[in-house]
């Protein structure tokens, strides 16, 4: 099966009239936890960005208490695991801002860990990643939001 591309579908969901769009959407969120997740945000959560940021951070605080402290192997799994689903509920909101937000409170709940996490380089080269990438992110917004973020950003360190 040949996989169209995003225009060609535009141009064939134009021309479907309204109820079949909705099973559309009502089939494409059965099939995947992704396609509902972003089915909810778009439906439910994207007119309030902060009210979205807080429910993510308290899902963040959650995914961090459930953390293996006993080896740092099961530590670094478990944190590549809560920065995949930063990466996925940024990617919904399209917002840079939104997705600044969530690695700096990434970044700062991983330094506040115990055992700290600067005694394994893997961790410690994760969390400087991180940083490294928070400065770029930064570096395309706008100045006021620049110089907020850039004093979080170096209270972490």
């Amino acid at each position: 099966m040949k996989i169209e591309s995003i225009v060609t579908i535009k141009k064939e969901l134009q021309h479907l009239p309204k109820e079949d769009l909705l099973q559309l959407c009502l089939r494409l969120g059965r099939f995947k936890k992704e396609n509902k997740a972003l089915l909810t945000y778009l439906l439910f959560e994207s007119h309030d960005e902060d009210g979205y940021i807080t429910s993510v951070k308290t899902t963040l605080d959650e995914l961090f208490e459930v953390i293996n402290t006993d080896s740092y192997f099961y530590m670094k799994k478990t944190i590549r695991k809560i920065l995949k689903q930063i990466r996925i509920y940024s990617r919904y909101s399209l917002k840079k801002t939104t997705e600044v937000e969530l690695l700096l409170y990434f970044c700062r709940r991983l330094d506040e860990l115990k055992p700290s996490i600067h005694r394994n380089r893997t961790l410690s080269n994760l969390y400087e990643r991180q940083i490294i990438a928070l400065r770029k992110k930064i570096s395309v917004l706008h100045e006021d939001l620049q110089y907020d973020y850039n004093s979080q950003l170096e209270a972490l360190k």
